[in-house]
């Protein structure tokens, strides 16, 4: 199983990211998915996270600017993240719920 993440960037605060994650190996579409981010310095913590019904949950932190989704015909799960902040910098990594598997991290840098 094998989770391969994209999309992260450098961007000015107040834009726009869509980050990617695909995975291969597994059964995705029965699958609970998750967005977590890590900032220096800082414990993982959890962003955004999408059953495999859809059903979707967020950190208050992001709720309202970021959305996250999947396409079980591609296998991906999407994170948009909109007015972004300062405080959003972090890799972040998508992950299978209730698993080990985790993707290798992309990063956001977003500059005041």
């Amino acid at each position: 199983v094998q989770l391969q993440a994209s999309g992260g960037g450098l961007v000015q605060a107040g834009g726009s990211l869509r980050l990617s994650c695909s995975a291969s190996g597994t059964t995705f579409r029965t699958k609970h998915m998750g967005w977590y981010r890590q900032a220096p310095g800082m414990q993982r913590e959890s962003v955004a996270t999408i059953t495999a019904l859809g059903s979707t949950n967020y950190a208050s932190s992001v709720k309202g600017r970021f959305t996250v989704s999947r396409d079980n015909d591609k296998n991906t799960v999407y994170l948009q993240m909109n007015n972004l902040d300062p405080e959003d910098t972090a890799i972040y990594y998508c992950h299978i719920m209730r698993s080990t598997v985790w993707g290798q991290g992309t990063e956001v840098t977003v500059s005041s």
